[in-house]
């Protein structure tokens, strides 16, 4: 899959993502936020908690589960962000990291949710 149609499918995702959020009483406050090269793909709150999540889409389970592709680097880049963007809007709240992880295959669309998927670390 080139470039384009990664960005395309992600967006899509990212716009799911959203919407599924906001039905569960998520306020989304920044959508594909960027710190240097690193980005953010939604901010949001529910009630006092500051949640950072990462999308990830697939068109199939041919792989696994989308959400396995959430690595300790790209976490690492994550907190990164997520910390640049507290420090910057002077936010003084722990951060909870989310994944939400979206197959869309055979005309159906599976959501999986997951809460505290991994915690900040350190290097």
């Amino acid at each position: 899959m080139n470039k384009a149609a990664n960005k395309k499918k992600g967006d899509w995702g990212e716009k799911i993502a959203a919407s599924y959020l906001m039905q569960k009483g998520y306020v989304i406050i920044h959508k594909q936020w960027h710190y240097s090269r690193y980005e953010i793909d939604l901010i949001a709150q529910i009630g006092n908690t500051l949640v950072f999540v990462e999308v990830k889409t697939r068109f199939s389970k041919e792989y696994g589960e989308p959400w396995t592709a959430v690595n300790q680097s790209k976490q690492r880049k994550i907190c990164r962000s997520a910390d640049y963007y507290l420090r910057y809007f002077r936010i003084d709240a722990e951060p909870r990291f989310d994944i939400v992880s979206i197959v869309h295959a055979e005309g159906t669309t599976e959501i999986t949710h997951l809460e505290q998927a991994f915690y900040p670390t350190l290097g």
